[in-house]
């Protein structure tokens, strides 16, 4: 599903399409319009039952991102269907409770050093992709 800007700045009123837009500096997809559009419903609605605004550091990726690149398939950014949030603390173990309430069933949590996040995504279940599945960074 395709959405206009205007579009995604009514749906999902918490966010703006650049903070999803890929970060590598060469595909050009700097819109972030690429994002699934049902992942967004979810995070819309963690973001509104949590009260607090999220710092989105990573949304969709394309092939060339250089963390999608050492992939010998595509995953959950450059589907569509990842976030990675800068949090920590207590908000980072409320982010996770509510998160899975809400149909997010990969969770990587990183949670030392200055670059503290949570990634969450929606994907389903593969090869090689369990569902549910928590790990750390």
């Amino acid at each position: 599903m395709t959405v206009t800007i205007d579009q995604f700045k009514n749906r999902w009123p918490n966010f703006l399409p650049k903070e999803f837009a890929c970060k590598c500096g060469k595909c050009g997809e700097a819109s972030g319009l690429k994002m699934d559009a049902y992942t967004l419903d979810k995070l819309q609605t963690v973001r509104e039952e949590m009260g607090i605004p999220f710092i989105i550091t990573s949304g969709y990726r394309c092939a060339n991102h250089p963390a999608e690149a050492k992939k010998k398939q595509p995953g959950t950014h450059n589907m569509g269907k990842a976030v990675d949030i800068a949090v920590r603390g207590n908000e980072a173990l409320q982010l996770i409770a509510v998160a899975q309430c809400y149909g997010f069933t990969g969770i990587g949590v990183a949670q030392k050093g200055g670059g503290r996040f949570i990634h969450l995504d929606d994907a389903q279940a593969a090869p090689r992709r369990p569902r549910p599945h928590i790990w750390s960074y």
